[in-house]
């Protein structure tokens, strides 16, 4: 049984992260980041320990990153860095390399996470045996199930995975005000994302992420959030909105890890002289609703954040 704990947030924070260009973290802090992340969140010094309470060397075990403002020299994606020490830590806890997938949407995206070339071979750091995939919005093989008003189905990699952990990060969204830990999930795995877009996604990304397919799968968030985008995202297409921030943030609650991605990202917002995303008329209000299904903590209250630099 997967170890839980529901209102629970930890933020990680290291100075002097990010390489000269000021794009990709350093491997070392990445790895430091991600195993003090890990500790605090589970109390386990050792990453692999820590590893364990997620994942059983039975397990397939399908990791999803966020590529889509990585593509064509675009830098905001799920940085490689990230991804490589997860994968040391998922294999520190049992699990075979060859049970281990690194899937995404499109080959661009995946490309974008640097952890393929654009032939789409993973990078050598990698230990032998880690597979990729990307589903093209049709590689399922499961039936359609019913969400709201449209059928959908999720990949392959998604379903065929007894464990999945989630690589998002912290950004604005031009449709739903803010893309964290749940809307990686949903939209980044179903084959047919537009058709959940009205009405600012909500209650959609809710209601995709209450599918059982999703909550017997998903057993970890972490926020890579070396980078952010307050304002003109989802996409990297403004610089000026892209800032370092220079943290990693780790839960089992996808609700109340979203909570604390759309504060940071209000915070920003109004540090750059904007307005909310509620008065932007962006309001992510799918957190709300996934708040009221039972899928994590919405109540900032009863959210415990823990923060730790180091």
């Amino acid at each position: 049984i997967p170890w839980s704990n529901p209102g629970k947030v930890v933020k990680v924070e290291k100075a002097n992260t990010l390489i000269e260009n000021g794009l990709w973290p350093k491997q070392e802090a990445a790895t430091a980041m991600l195993q003090r992340v890990m500790e605090e969140l589970t109390g386990r010094a050792d990453l692999g320990e820590a590893f364990k309470l997620f994942v059983d060397p039975r397990d397939i075990v399908a990791i999803k990153p966020n590529g889509i403002a990585g593509q064509q020299g675009a830098t905001m994606a799920t940085n490689k860095e990230l991804v490589l020490a997860v994968v040391n830590g998922v294999i520190a806890a049992g699990v075979p390399a060859q049970n281990i997938i690194i899937y995404e949407q499109f080959k661009k995206f995946l490309t974008g996470t640097r952890v393929v070339d654009k032939a789409q071979t993973l990078d050598p750091e990698f230990p032998a045996g880690v597979r990729t995939a990307i589903h093209d919005n049709k590689d399922a093989v499961m039936e359609e199930i019913k969400v709201g008003s449209y059928t959908t189905q999720y990949a392959r990699a998604f379903t065929e995975a007894t464990c999945v952990i989630n690589l998002c990060m912290i950004k604005d969204h031009s449709i739903c005000g803010f893309t964290g830990a749940m809307k990686n999930i949903t939209h980044g795995t179903i084959i047919n994302p537009h058709v959940f877009h009205e009405h600012n996604a909500s209650p959609q990304i809710a209601q995709l992420y209450a599918q059982d397919v999703v909550k017997s799968r998903v057993r970890l968030h972490i926020s890579d959030a070396f980078k952010l985008i307050y304002d003109q995202g989802p996409l990297d297409k403004n610089p000026k909105r892209r800032i370092p921030h220079e943290c990693l943030y780790a839960s089992t609650d996808p609700v109340a890890l979203d909570v604390i991605g759309w504060q940071v990202i209000d915070h920003h917002r109004k540090e750059n002289g904007l307005p909310s995303l509620k008065a932007a008329g962006r309001e992510p209000s799918y957190i709300r609703a996934a708040g009221e299904l039972g899928l994590g903590t919405f109540d900032v209250n009863k959210i415990r954040l823990r923060e730790v630099k180091i």
